[in-house]
């Protein structure tokens, strides 16, 4: 697998991958996360123009795709039930969807945003159990819950260079 920076030709395939991972959270039962049309097609456009949105491909086919931001994320401000690993700048992994095409694309995604940045935070939904068994595999600790803009709850993750 490889990665690339998306580009607004890329927006459909984009989100077909994103209407595919929401199918498999709710085939999974998580049927409260990428509610109400998000993430939207202008969000994703906002990624792409701020070049924070990637591309997983195998053989030159878009099987995944995700933002990568390094930099402070408001939502992870304040956690509670626990505490961040440390204070230091962190890269923040958002809205990986797949297309359902290639198996291992959560892992080599999370290790591929390590190998850029060795210090990563990461949430998801406490429904969204497949996501939870691959961050723990790969090393990265439960922290505490976080809350996105909606207000609603996520557990957030952090690895750290050892």
């Amino acid at each position: 697998m490889d990665v690339r920076k998306s580009n607004p030709e890329d927006i459909n395939q984009i989100m077909n991958c994103i209407d595919t991972a929401r199918q498999l959270m709710r085939d999974s039962g998580n049927s409260t996360q990428w509610t109400n049309g998000y993430p939207s097609k202008a969000l994703i456009l906002q990624s792409i123009e701020k070049g924070v949105n990637f591309l997983i491909l195998e053989n030159d086919e878009i099987v995944a795709a995700f933002d990568f931001i390094i930099g402070d994320d408001p939502t992870y401000k304040v956690i509670e039930n626990g505490t961040w690993l440390n204070d230091e700048k962190y890269g923040v992994i958002h809205r990986l969807a797949s297309s359902g095409k290639a198996r291992g694309v959560a892992q080599f995604c999370f290790e591929w945003c390590f190998s850029q940045f060795p210090n990563i935070r990461i949430d998801t939904h406490e429904s969204n159990i497949p996501m939870q068994k691959v961050l723990e595999k790969l090393g990265y600790q439960k922290c505490g819950i976080i809350y996105i803009a909606d207000g609603t709850a996520r557990w957030a993750f952090q690895k750290i260079s050892k």
